[in-house]
């Protein structure tokens, strides 16, 4: 009924006389303006007068219902009844006249579902507990009705009960009734409520929101594709709203926002650090070595040797933990790390270390101001390569520390940087020669290296720029390329792109693109910072698995292949693959 009232206000701050050209921005926020005074809930549908977490001493004596989870029992005499708001203490009647609601309420399981009827009561003296924001008061119940039964769970709904992940995952719709799911989520609400207010109302951003159905762009993340009814034609989902982005610049609507999804179908890849501030290149120190595969990288065009000091590291890490970062090197990203000890009177402890001649010793601790029963991690490779994989180290390392005890990071401290001067391109990992863009192949070029864009464009920096809380990249973005023949030239002659698929954006910047620029901020990731959880799923309410599947619901899923025709689409399976013997078990999917 209010919602209703709510919608006639608005529709009525949004009509406009006929003819009338001025916007009315001022009229139109006045009239979208919520009351913070709760409003009774006048809807027939609704059978509680309250929730169970706003009750407190002011209202003894009145008679209210209350719907909610069974959390637990005690004794068969209290009960506590658990909503979105919080929990209330509920008395079980004893005398035989409330036989039946007493059956109700000690049968019932729990997590069942129940409503009840009664009287705000005050605690009896000395049984109040200051620890529930309900803790003077209890109900004393005088009817009771069983809504849903509970069936045996899976596992306890409690925070401090331990279940796998893939458990929590099989299971979310009862993981999401945990405490700390419900906080999470409703954070993250709030979060995105202030960022709405700060930037629409502070700011006069516009919020837009651009479709989710497009076409492929070149360069990127893998994207998903989406078959239509016409023959080989598909949309993609976006992995990024990036040119349309661009397209509502060349609109004229600046100060554009929107909470967008983005789907990258990228598999199990490790998180991107670009924080290479603490890495330090010992490549000078190893050029004569006998290690195979320190050689081996050194003989390489952009082969480099860099390495991490752990300080205290031989005090803190364990064996275990040292070939655990090892192995994580090796299954991600099929790099090899060697560890380095430098215990008391300066002796190394280092399956390397008979390989390392005593001047190059001192060069090493000079170079990384190695002290006694610090660990060194050193890696070789690529230069991108070993960099990102010991960013990834440091962080990894610094949990460990923690849990054995070291204080790093003040959880209450939010730590922020910029990284800049990226470059514009990389060499492509499959065919080193060519080209690919560093962040995408709209970034603008750095203007004091456009000179470099013919000659020799792998030097070239970008306009892009990442934004990093405590050690984990939040947001990217950068100055766009607002020029068509600069734009068509970046695509077509450097990255070996097909303009086609870009003509509707390089014909929108020939028509008086001005110059724009944008940044993404990871919601997910900044939320799972805020919160302090362990995993960006925490924060998200149906989130995926590691490997992108739904254990919930068993997406992906297979589809009949009369559903496929429509698309013209036929599935061929890998020879002695899994799926092919599943599907020869499916009557239903004959022509797999």
């Amino acid at each position: 009924m209010y919602f209703y009232s709510w919608l006639r206000r608005l529709c009525g701050g949004l009509s406009t006389p006929c003819g009338r050209t001025q916007p009315v921005w001022g009229t139109l926020s006045r009239s979208l303006g919520l009351s913070s005074q709760r409003i009774p809930e006048f809807s027939s549908f609704v059978a509680r007068t309250n929730t169970c977490g706003e009750l407190r001493s002011s209202h003894l004596g009145q008679e209210v219902t209350l719907c909610g989870w069974i959390q637990y029992r005690r004794q068969n005499i209290f009960l506590v009844l658990r909503d979105f708001q919080g929990l209330v203490q509920v008395v079980i009647p004893q005398d035989e006249s409330s036989a039946s609601v007493k059956k109700i309420l000690c049968e019932a399981p729990v997590e069942s579902v129940v409503q009840v009827s009664g009287t705000v009561i005050s605690r009896p003296p000395g049984q109040e507990n200051p620890k529930m924001p309900t803790g003077e008061i209890e109900i004393k119940v005088k009817t009771a009705v069983l809504l849903n039964s509970c069936k045996k769970l899976p596992f306890e709904i409690k925070d401090f009960v331990k279940k796998t992940e893939a458990l929590r995952l099989q299971y979310r719709y009862l993981d999401l009734r945990s405490f700390q799911m419900q906080y999470n989520l409703r954070l993250r609400s709030e979060m995105v409520m202030k960022m709405r207010e700060y930037l629409c109302n502070l700011h006069g951003f516009v919020d837009i929101e651009t479709p989710t159905l497009f076409k492929r762009t070149p360069g990127g993340a893998k994207e998903f594709l989406v078959p239509s009814r016409e023959p080989g034609k598909f949309y993609s989902l976006p992995q990024s709203p990036q040119q349309f982005k661009q397209l509502l610049m060349v609109g004229g609507l600046d100060r554009y926002f929107q909470v967008a999804r983005c789907y990258r179908d990228e598999g199990s890849r490790p998180d991107r650090q670009p924080e290479f501030t603490q890495i330090v290149d010992i490549s000078d120190a190893f050029r004569n070595t006998e290690i195979g595969f320190l050689q081996d990288a050194l003989s390489k065009t952009q082969g480099t040797i860099k390495a991490i000091r752990i300080p205290e590291g031989a005090k803190y890490l364990k064996r275990k933990d040292i070939e655990r970062i090892r192995k994580s090197a090796a299954d991600h990203f099929n790099q090899e790390v060697l560890p380095i000890f430098l215990i008391a009177n300066s002796n190394w402890n280092s399956p390397v270390a008979k390989f390392i001649m005593e001047e190059r010793r001192l060069e090493l601790i000079r170079l990384m101001e190695i002290q006694e029963e610090d660990v060194v991690l050193l890696t070789a490779g690529e230069h991108q390569k070993a960099c990102t994989l010991l960013g990834k180290l440091r962080l990894e390392c610094a949990d460990l520390l923690e849990m054995r005890g070291m204080v790093l990071r003040d959880p209450a401290v939010f730590s922020f940087l910029w990284v800049v001067d990226f470059p514009l391109f990389l060499p492509k990992e499959e065919s080193p020669r060519e080209l690919e863009s560093a962040h995408h192949p709209f970034t603008a070029p750095h203007p004091g290296d456009i000179h470099l864009l013919c000659s020799e464009p792998e030097k070239v920096r970008s306009q892009h720029y990442d934004l990093v809380l405590n050690g984990s990249e939040i947001g990217g973005g950068s100055i766009r390329i607002h020029d068509a023949e600069l734009q068509r030239y970046i695509l077509q002659t450097l990255l070996k792109e097909d303009v086609k698929l870009l003509s509707h954006l390089l014909k929108a910047l020939d028509y008086g693109a001005p110059p724009h620029g944008g940044i993404a901020l990871g919601l997910d990731r900044l939320i799972c910072l805020v919160t302090g959880a362990p995993s960006i799923r925490d924060v998200i309410a149906f989130p995926k698995s590691f490997r992108g599947h739904d254990l919930m619901s068993n997406a992906p899923d297979s589809i009949p292949s009369e559903d496929l025709k429509p698309y013209h689409i036929q599935v061929s399976w890998p020879i002695d693959s899994e799926a092919e013997k599943s599907s020869l078990n499916h009557p239903h999917c004959p022509d797999c």
